[in-house]
């Protein structure tokens, strides 16, 4: 055996040890940690797929799983015919100038203290300031529900017709704006909320009674703003586990939501001098909205089909990029591993930072999920997440990864904002994901959604024969490209409008003017029954013509 076969042999024995059905995500896990380690050096050439299983005594399938999903990761690169390297995309944990912290030093990542955290001084204006951060600045955007979550806001939102926001924004870069339905929603096919009767009540309420008989008094008092450290400890082994990351407990802030995360990032980078920040093109307005909150100013950076687009982005001269890397919102496309190291290339050269926005991470219905950026980098990459599609977004429960340099600034700018989350709901969530009922639910949820899924895809093949689809494998919502013989978009859209469908055309994320007449639109499928996406799509196919109207055109 060579000598990169008897070390890759050596690190991964562990990974074959596990049980059968963890036994995949075991090597990759065990891949993912020999390259951060360096064990597996950059330009290190792997055993082939057939050599690397008979050495572990596994099936050559597991270990093809396990190079295809590292190789679309950045992990490892593949040439054709000349076999499988590990990739220079990733930096040390340390890498860059960040130190060793342990996390729990410094005043700033103490308990809050009631006489610092409530009246006077700093706090109360940092708590008004944290206020307009979170809706954007008005208490219009605080009803949205999400914001960066939620890609398109809660049920507010969706009830006032404007689930984005974006209406306005669209008409000012002379968009084709989203109608409101004149005679009220009879369906809705935005997209941003799940399907909140998924909430599993019985297990959340059996978790809230065991933390209620276990928690002890002092515990009820004010937390350290980090988040309670179980759940920190529960998070970060699940997000390692489920996510690919680097999670250290003591480097994870938890916070209300992604927007919360990218308002904290926001006012740490301004703080630094960041002046602006990139974001994708397209992508969401939240994003804009809620770093113009902070200060910073926004750049649209163009995307193709493999990612952020380098030569814009160098252009640009950003030192700040947020990013959807896994399932770009809301083209769904997956970012190439050529593209995720490009950007890290870029942040690393002018000494940036990324904020990775995994707002849909787990929900991939063809193969297991692409993993997330951070674990290339941990210390240019802000890694953040919630449960907002898995649970609830009412819930405001969300997490940040932090890289070192930044864990100091970020949990002060979280204690004057808030003092941390409530301590009840911090336990609650804690007693759900290490008892196995956050696994329990997000298995539940995949099953919902690929079935409806798959209904909105037939139910389109029937209605409005010729449409496009795209961004299927993940998530819980899809591009339709409708041809223009349904077109053009702006009758589209007012003649949906008026038939009771709410509908929101892919234009309004983004500054791209195809000019080809089709139509292109975003349609959010989780929320929604079986049988009422296939009802909304007959009504919407007979209100612009489609098969069971009067013909395109």
């Amino acid at each position: 055996m060579s000598s990169h076969g008897q070390a890759a042999w050596e690190l991964l024995l562990p990974a074959v040890g596990a049980p059968a059905r963890r036994r995949g995500r075991a090597l990759q896990e065990a891949l993912r940690e020999g390259v951060r380690s360096g064990r597996l050096a950059a330009g290190t050439r792997m055993p082939s797929t057939r050599a690397l299983a008979a050495d572990l005594g596994v099936s050559r399938g597991l270990v093809t799983e396990a190079y295809e999903q590292l190789t679309a990761e950045g992990y490892l690169r593949s040439d054709r015919g000349a076999g499988t390297w590990v990739g220079d995309a990733v930096r040390g944990r340390f890498a860059d100038g960040g130190d060793d912290r342990d996390g729990g030093g410094g005043a700033s990542r103490g308990r809050g203290d009631a006489a610092d955290g409530r009246g006077g001084g700093a706090a109360a204006p940092a708590r008004g300031e944290v206020d307009g951060a979170r809706g954007g600045g008005t208490a219009a955007a605080r009803g949205r529900g999400d914001a960066v979550d939620g890609r398109g806001g809660g049920t507010a939102a969706r009830a006032r017709g404007d689930a984005h926001g974006v209406g306005g924004a669209a008409a000012s870069r002379g968009r084709v704006g989203a109608r409101r339905p004149t005679g009220g929603t009879v369906v809705d096919f935005r997209p941003g909320t799940p399907d909140l009767s998924l909430f599993p009540r019985a297990a959340w309420s059996a978790a809230h009674r065991a933390v209620l008989a276990r928690l002890p008094h002092p515990e009820l008092g004010y937390p350290d703003p980090r988040g309670l450290p179980e759940l920190r400890a529960a998070l970060a082994a699940m997000l390692t586990r489920r996510r690919g990351v680097v999670a250290d407990p003591e480097r994870l802030v938890v916070c209300s939501g992604v927007a919360q995360a990218s308002s904290l990032l926001g006012f740490v980078l301004r703080a630094r001098g960041f002046d602006t920040v990139g974001v994708e093109d397209p992508g969401s307005p939240e994003h804009a909205r809620l770093f113009a909150s902070t200060g910073l100013g926004t750049v649209w950076l163009p995307l193709d089909e493999e990612g952020l687009r380098p030569e814009p982005l160098a252009a640009s001269g950003v030192r700040a990029v947020v990013v959807t890397p896994s399932h770009q919102f809301p083209s769904g496309i997956s970012w190439s591993a050529e593209r995720r190291a490009a950007l890290l290339d870029r942040v690393r050269a002018v000494d940036g930072y990324v904020l990775e926005d995994d707002y849909d991470g787990d929900f991939r219905y063809d193969r297991a999920p692409v993993g997330a950026l951070q674990g290339l980098d941990p210390e240019r990459v802000v890694y953040a997440g919630s449960v907002s599609k898995s649970l609830a977004p009412g819930l405001r429960l969300g997490w940040m990864l932090v890289p070192g340099a930044l864990l100091d600034e970020v949990v002060e700018r979280k204690r004057t904002m808030d003092l941390g989350n409530p301590v009840l709901d911090q336990a609650v969530l804690a007693e759900f994901v290490t008892r196995g009922g956050y696994d329990r639910q997000l298995r539940r949820c995949q099953r919902a959604y690929r079935e409806r899924r798959d209904v909105l895809l037939a139910a389109l093949a029937e209605h409005l024969p010729g449409t496009g689809v795209s961004g299927i494998a993940a998530g819980l919502h899809v591009i339709a490209r409708v041809p223009k013989d349904f077109g053009p978009p702006e009758r589209f859209l007012a003649r949906a409008a008026g038939a009771g469908v709410a509908l929101r055309p892919l234009e309004e994320y983004g500054t791209a003017r195809p000019a080809d007449g089709d139509v292109r639109l975003v349609i959010g499928y989780a929320h929604l029954a079986p049988s009422a996406l296939t009802a909304g799509i007959r009504r919407l196919a007979a209100a612009v013509g489609g098969s069971d109207g009067d013909g395109g055109g």
